[in-house]
């Protein structure tokens, strides 16, 4: 026996919803209309159109366009889901009405059961959606939840991967190790050396992203319909964007034209580039740790990651680089985020973006994997640990070192002694005493790794 039904009404007639349900025919319209996916709009999505719709309320009464008990009484009820309560009454599939009219609706219908009562009618429309259109509300709903998710979790996840890199930097400045460019053996470098190219390239991104909140900060509140504030008081947007500002602890501001805020998602497509490229970035420190790691026999075998689970179904004893694997897919995903929402930019036409949904989702998932990821990432650089007798090994052996000799002995001579070395097996040091007439003493400070990873050759002393 299905649940028990109510039949409700809108401007299009009658429809049926669960008896239980908080929400209206609107939304069961739209759940009628969209059964294409088991996608919904992330939670902090809901949580930033709740803010918004508190935020609204709030400003229509100090503007005399909504009585208090009304008003009061639709804040309290988007508290509480900005709060995260009734998560269960926003089903709508994230392919939707390109506008996200229906999740907007969702939000209105929800607050509207929530705050009416017997003694106080509230209206979806009329009350809760006073003073706002699906048009500007849902762009606006974008940037705050980007914005809440960068401060809150992003950046701060960035920063433990910094902080990370930093105490290992400080650990290994005398870490030698052989360089690889074209993964074939280069000159020498230390492991400080090689870790600060990640810091750098993260420090970059977290300043790429901080860069890109002064846009994201922007609201298209009070465009209403089209941008020009049709049916709204002129400083509706700015008084919204205060209230946001006191709630959230993130200083928001009406854009300077609310045109480009309804008819475009620039600012989302900007973000999602930077947020490509610190994909990029966590790509490269991965696979830079997956080959350091590589072995144990038959690999480089420079350090070890933190054995975290078997590795093979099959293989007893075999141990995989797994949080580096699932960063890289993390990096995959986001790639792959940032083209769809490349391609739904695109979709600007005259005064409406009308793919704002596939937006929101693709970068609001985009924002919170890599946010998780840059904490797993963190734990493994903090716990990987350094074979040093591996590293001093290679270096001993290393042809590339002879590069040291070319000022005094040419390009030519240091290659056959390369050359030389290699076919036999054998050090650099070794083939140089043999092929030159320069002493063993200084050739040894001259082939000295550490001084070489300084650029510092020096002279015997």
């Amino acid at each position: 026996m299905g649940k028990k039904k109510i039949r409700v009404s809108d401007s299009m007639g009658t429809v049926e919803i669960p008896a239980d349900a908080l929400y209206q025919a609107q939304t069961q319209r739209a759940l009628d209309n969209f059964k294409i996916s088991p996608l919904r709009l992330p939670p902090v999505m809901i949580r930033a159109l709740a803010l918004l719709k508190q935020a609204c309320a709030a400003s229509n009464r100090d503007l005399g366009k909504l009585d208090k008990p009304r008003a009061d009484a639709i804040a309290d009820a988007a508290a509480a889901i900005a709060a995260g309560r009734y998560a269960d009454q926003f089903p709508i599939d994230v392919f939707q009405t390109g506008s996200g009219t229906s999740s907007n609706m969702n939000l209105n219908e929800v607050i509207a059961s929530l705050a009416g009562s017997d003694s106080l009618a509230v209206d979806a429309n009329d009350h809760v959606n006073m003073g706002q259109s699906s048009n500007d509300i849902f762009p606006s709903a974008i940037h705050v939840a980007a914005s809440l998710e960068v401060h809150e979790a992003l950046l701060p996840a960035i920063q433990t991967i910094e902080s990370a890199l930093a105490r290992r930097i400080e650990q290994h400045h005398d870490t030698i190790k052989t360089g690889r460019t074209h993964l074939m053996d280069a000159m020498p470098i230390s492991l400080a050396q090689e870790m600060s190219a990640w810091a750098a390239q993260l420090k970059s991104d977290r300043y790429r992203i901080q860069t890109s909140l002064t846009r994201l900060q922007q609201l298209a509140v009070g465009g209403t319909a089209v941008g020009t504030g049709i049916n709204t008081s002129a400083d509706f947007g700015a008084r919204v964007c205060e209230r946001l500002t006191a709630a959230s602890g993130i200083r928001f501001k009406p854009m300077e034209n609310l045109f480009e805020g309804l008819s475009t998602q620039n600012t989302a497509l900007e973000l999602s580039g930077q947020l490509r490229t610190l994909a990029v970035s966590l790509s490269k420190i991965c696979n830079d740790l997956r080959w350091m790691n590589s072995g144990p026999l038959t690999g480089l075998g420079e350090i070890s990651l933190e054995p975290l689970q078997p590795g093979s179904s099959i293989m007893p004893a075999k141990v995989n680089p797994v949080i580096p694997e699932a960063v890289l897919m993390v990096a995959a995903q986001v790639n792959g985020n940032d083209t769809t929402i490349a391609q739904a930019a695109n979709a600007g036409n005259f005064q409406l973006n009308v793919m704002l949904p596939v937006i929101a989702y693709n970068l609001l998932q985009s924002i919170d994997i890599l946010a998780n990821a840059s904490t797993h990432l963190a734990a493994v650089i903090d716990s990987f640990t350094v074979n040093q007798d591996v590293m001093s090994q290679n270096l001993a052996r290393n042809p590339i070192l002879v590069t040291a000799l070319n000022p005094v002995i040419g390009y030519r001579k240091a290659a056959e002694i390369a050359k030389q070395a290699l076919r036999q097996n054998r050090s650099i040091l070794e083939v140089a005493v043999e092929m030159t007439d320069i002493d063993e003493s200084e050739l040894k400070v001259l082939l000295d790794p550490g001084k070489l990873a300084r650029n510092d050759p020096g002279k015997p002393e």
